[in-house]
């Protein structure tokens, strides 16, 4: 049968879409008993086809960069971001020496901005493009040696998803009834993050974590748990090259005392993790925020955000002694592969890091530097490599999600040519954006680069063990090694000039300065003891010659 062109047929089913739920919610909500018209859902099984692997050897431990795709890059003059877009600009990210990418949710959804909300997860959301689109993002990807993650939420739909669409018109005669957490009468008790998280309807109530407005699916019924394994591997099958997986501490609430981070949660992430990475070279990344390190383990996630560093960052480099002391110990049990980062798209973790230091350039290089050259792997929120500001005025999330600030254009910012951004643009575009930054040796931007340089020239930056950390008043050191190459890493958080001391280094041992970089070595004494002056607010990295 000849079918329309892709791009039509997207529209006109998600058209359809559109109206079926909108149908499906009235009669849900009015309670009426006929069977709804209903879009097809596809819940067929899908069976693996691993593809060898093409990225480079441990691209998981370079840099990812965190991008929000309807704030990143618009390619055809909407006012939205799109992929056609992000692709667009990956040589940029290439240049940065950016090795991963992390996909903010790009199925289709419900919430038409945030994303998480989603309504197919089979699907690229309509905004951001197509299937082509995206497959085209992983092949020119691929061919830069960066790898592609995609946020999968795999906790809850939409309410406007067809499935609960269904569920929510037929109640228990539905096949996907079950697929939801119900209860006939209201649960007492229950408490979660101050709200009450039942919903009444006239099916009964049901469970939603994160509010009405995503019900959590049922992970107590099998056929939830193999859906999600199918549409894991979908992506997987045509290039994916992983996963961040969203709220897994949420998949199974035993009760009103038990409903985080119960056994069954991290059993199920566990069997995710081993269906991911059964494909060559794949990378999986949890949100688990009550117990990260636990969800780093390599039987359950592999790696998880380290939520709790980042602030402690942040005041390290505002020259906080505690917090300076809690980042130089935080690898000496932490798994090293916990994922870092200072700020991400969620307001519960922070500001813009532009607006928790105020704009200070130095703190800001100093916190950079901080996660940048320690273990893990290292998220960075898009547009923090050019220090954008939030967008104030905004509620909730939405002051973190500015269109990039791609030119000085009080406009459009280079974000968009022919339309108006979806959302106003960062307050401090006019010096703080990407082309201003390039031509300036002292940018931001300039430094993220020396940074990034550095993790993916020395191995033992980017893989190596974690040694010797110290702090002497506001100075902080550690030492890096993997293999026989070592790296010294210096930071004085201080606004004054400090001093280190180092012991237990071999005698008359030669260190050689790669940052900044100096034609002149230093060398410890006969006792192996080295002393340092450092510069106030100073990064210093040394090759140790054995």
């Amino acid at each position: 049968m000849l079918q329309p062109p892709a791009a039509n047929y997207l529209g006109l089913r998600e058209a359809m879409r559109s109206t079926l739920l909108l149908l499906g919610l009235f009669c849900g909500a009015f309670g009426f008993a006929a069977t709804p018209v209903s879009p097809a859902i596809d819940t067929s099984p899908v069976a693996e086809a691993i593809q060898p692997g093409t990225l480079p050897a441990n691209w998981q431990r370079g840099a990812f960069m965190e991008v929000f795709v309807r704030a990143y890059k618009d390619s055809n003059g909407d006012g939205v971001g799109d992929l056609k877009g992000l692709t667009q600009q990956l040589d940029y990210l290439k240049d940065l020496g950016i090795k991963g990418i992390w996909l903010m949710p790009i199925t289709s959804s419900a919430d038409g901005d945030h994303g998480y909300a989603t309504t197919d997860f089979r699907a690229i959301d309509p905004a951001y493009g197509t299937l082509e689109d995206f497959d085209e993002l992983l092949r020119q990807a691929h061919a830069r040696g960066i790898g592609v993650v995609m946020d999968y939420v795999i906790n809850h739909s939409a309410r406007q998803h067809p499935m609960f669409v269904r569920a929510l018109a037929e109640g228990p005669a539905s096949p996907f009834y079950d697929w939801y957490v119900w209860e006939k009468d209201s649960p007492r008790g229950w408490d979660i993050w101050g709200k009450y998280p039942w919903t009444r309807t006239h099916q009964g109530y049901y469970f939603g974590t994160f509010g009405k407005h995503m019900p959590d699916f049922n992970f107590k019924n099998p056929a939830v748990l193999a859906y999600h394994q199918s549409s894991l591997r979908f992506w997987l099958n045509r290039g994916l090259d992983g996963f961040r997986l969203d709220a897994v501490p949420h998949l199974v609430e035993n009760s009103a005392r038990e409903w985080n981070d119960q056994p069954e949660s991290r059993s199920i992430t566990g069997d995710l993790r081993a269906l991911i990475t059964a494909y060559p070279q794949r990378h999986v990344v949890c949100e688990a925020t009550a117990n990260p390190q636990a969800y780093a383990a390599a039987d359950i996630c592999g790696s998880a955000f380290a939520f709790g560093l980042e602030r402690n960052i942040v005041n390290a480099a505002k020259g906080n002694p505690k917090a300076i002391r809690y980042v130089a110990d935080y690898f000496t049990t932490a798994p090293q592969t916990m994922a870092t980062f200072v700020a991400n798209h969620d307001i519960f973790a922070g500001e813009r890091l532009w607006d928790q230091l105020r704009g200070n350039l130095a703190q800001y290089k100093l916190a950079a530097a901080s996660y940048l050259l320690q273990p893990g792997t290292p998220f960075i929120y898009y547009g923090e490599e050019i220090g954008m500001a939030g967008v104030k005025g905004l509620d909730g999330d939405e002051p973190l999600r500015a269109p990039m600030s791609w030119t000085a254009d009080t406009r459009g910012a280079g974000f968009t040519t022919n339309g108006k951004p979806f959302r106003p643009i960062a307050p401090n575009v006019a010096r703080y954006n990407v082309a201003t930054q390039l031509a300036d040796p002292q940018s931001l931007l300039s430094f993220y680069k020396s940074m990034l340089a550095l993790r993916n020239s020395l191995p033992s930056l980017a893989s190596g063990s974690y040694d010797a950390p110290v702090v002497q008043g506001r100075v902080m050191a550690f030492r890096r090694t993997l293999g026989a190459q070592t790296t010294l890493v210096v930071i004085n958080y201080g606004t004054q000039s400090g001093k280190l001391m180092l012991k237990n280094l071999k005698p008359r041992t030669a260190l050689s300065a790669v940052y900044p970089r100096r034609a002149s070595f230093l060398h410890t004494n006969m006792q192996g003891a080295l002393r340092l002056d450092l510069p106030a607010q100073s990064v210093h990295v040394y090759t140790v010659q054995h």
